[in-house]
């Protein structure tokens, strides 16, 4: 088991750097996987071993070996990232052959996740398509059956519903958000993630999420404002916070709702 959590924790880090890619070259026009991979500051095309992921970061201190300058620490942290989030949908769902398509089907959903919080980060946008695409899969997955029964392609009506309305109401409250303060409080792009992460979650754990959500915020906020990194009329971009409390939801099936009131 262990030599099998090491091939998938590799296989998440190597996604990983295939995701940079799409984070970098996302909106530009540039192919995916065309083109060579260069420095930034000098050009310098980079060869197979500058490209080893994780390693060569650490190998080169972080800099370029042309010119010197610094590597954005974006790189190993989204391959670290991807590979520890593939173990952990690994090890919660079972390894038959029915429940592997439940993992790779959650390893897509956990690279567009990636995608969405780190663009955001980095440009305080969702990006619309990836969101879509995100959309579609976790609309899709409601009526996939062994997501709920395991293999049974059985769906009671009433999941699918309460799923559908949870994805909804979650959509709605960032919808009102954004129409009541014009965009100043909380962009569009969190309402249409806010969407898919309903129907991808369910009721109960959309809930957790949205609450996990809010105290990531506030918590990551005050901390900024404390080490006078940010100012009250400071952007922050709320995706990655939805997509973390989405995650840790997820991971640990909570119901923050069931415990507040012994359900």
């Amino acid at each position: 088991m262990v030599y099998v959590l090491i091939f998938v924790f590799v296989f998440g880090v190597v996604i990983g750097s295939f995701l940079n890619v799409v984070i970098l070259r996302y909106g530009t026009g540039q192919s995916f996987v065309k083109g060579s991979s260069r420095c930034f500051s000098c050009g310098k095309k980079l060869s197979w071993h500058e490209l080893v992921p994780i390693f060569s970061f650490l190998i080169q201190k972080g800099r370029c070996r042309g010119c010197g300058s610094k590597i954005s620490w974006q790189y190993p942290v989204v391959e670290f990232l991807t590979g520890a989030l593939f173990v952990a949908t690994f090890l919660q769902l079972s390894t038959s052959e029915v429940d592997s398509w439940r993992v790779l089907f959650l390893w897509v959903i956990v690279s567009l996740l990636i995608i969405i919080s780190v663009y955001d980060i980095k440009h305080f946008i969702i990006p619309n398509k990836i969101v879509w695409i995100f959309n579609g899969l976790a609309f899709a997955m409601l009526f996939c059956g062994f997501f709920y029964q395991g293999p049974s392609l059985v769906v009671l009506p009433r999941t699918v519903l309460g799923s559908f309305l949870g994805g909804l109401a979650f959509f709605s409250f960032f919808a009102l958000l954004w129409a009541v303060s014009r965009g100043r409080w909380m962009g569009f792009g969190d309402a249409k993630l806010a969407l898919g992460l309903g129907w991808f979650l369910g009721p109960s754990q959309t809930f957790s999420a949205f609450l996990i959500s809010f105290w990531l915020g506030a918590v990551v906020g005050i901390g900024l404002l404390a080490l006078s990194k940010y100012s009250l009329k400071s952007q922050i971009p709320f995706g990655p916070f939805l997509v973390a409390g989405a995650v840790i939801s997820f991971l640990f099936d909570l119901n923050i709702f069931g415990l507040l009131y012994g359900g």
